[in-house]
């Protein structure tokens, strides 16, 4: 497992910076690994030196990982100031409905583009996916992409303004739920319980939703690191990001069974 510090700026330089155009629209998407695909898709405000550590926990484990820059400055331990602006600027892009409580964002079709993409490359059974934060429903989205298999849903905050809802049409729930049951598939989930961003209610509208297939674990704001870049010491004020800021790298930590039940999800769908 890596090392390296999380209180600086990342350099990414063990991941290949690629451009991949899908559906007509291009990003960068930095890639590193063997096997399996997972596709590890940022929180705000955006690939930070937490989120890499990750990102590298996945790869190391035997997968192939696609981190896509969504926002942000990739590898960047941002300012408090710099992470609202980040923040501020996604809510009113196009590609985001950050206060859309039965939509989609318009992102989750390139995304899961992006996960036929990376099966096609890499092969195996399916794609593994986990979103966070701000991403946090869009791993769910995906599996409308059949080459997903296994999505975790880590404190999803959008819609931003409503607690219960849950960023999805009706339908693509509807249709999502008919694929785990046919496929006898799950979603991982997890939240911190106290966390202001992600609520108790949201995840009760997924499990009225998707019934057993949603598998939700509730961690204890106790559990939570309190060592915290500038962003998240300011602004996020309860916990909230359960496999990077909030993590407490030392065995035995619930974040840390946390972060191995996630590898675990991925070796038994993907390997």
């Amino acid at each position: 497992m890596p090392t390296r510090p999380v209180n600086k700026d990342d350099a990414l330089e063990d991941f290949v910076a690629r451009e991949i155009t899908l559906n007509g629209v291009t990003k960068v998407v930095h890639v590193s690994g063997t096997g399996p695909a997972v596709i590890v898709m940022t929180e705000m405000p955006g690939i930070s030196p937490h989120v890499a550590r990750f990102s590298r926990w996945v790869r190391d484990a035997g997968f192939t990982v696609y981190m896509p820059s969504l926002f942000g400055r990739d590898g960047a331990l941002v300012s408090a100031e710099e992470g609202v602006a980040v923040m501020q600027r996604a809510c009113v892009s196009a590609e985001f409905r950050a206060f859309a409580a039965n939509e989609s964002s318009p992102v989750t079709m390139w995304l899961r583009a992006l996960a036929r993409h990376a099966h096609d490359e890499r092969g195996g059974p399916g794609v593994g996916a986990i979103g966070m934060c701000f991403t946090g429903n869009f791993a769910l989205s995906m599996m409308l992409e059949p080459a997903m298999l296994a999505p975790v849903v880590s404190q999803p905050s959008l819609p931003l303004n409503d607690p219960a809802g849950m960023a999805m049409t009706p339908d693509e729930l509807a249709a999502v739920r008919e694929r785990l049951e046919r496929e006898d598939l799950t979603v991982m989930a997890y939240r911190f319980a106290g966390d202001k961003f992600c609520k108790a209610q949201r995840f009760a509208a997924f499990a009225e939703a998707l019934g057993d297939r949603f598998v939700a674990r509730v961690l204890p704001d106790s559990a939570a690191n309190t060592d915290l870049p500038s962003f998240f010491a300011t602004h996020v004020t309860t916990p909230h990001s359960v496999v990077t800021a909030h993590l407490i790298d030392e065995a035995g930590q619930p974040t840390i069974a946390a972060r191995d039940e996630i590898l675990s999800f991925f070796k038994h769908r993907l390997t």
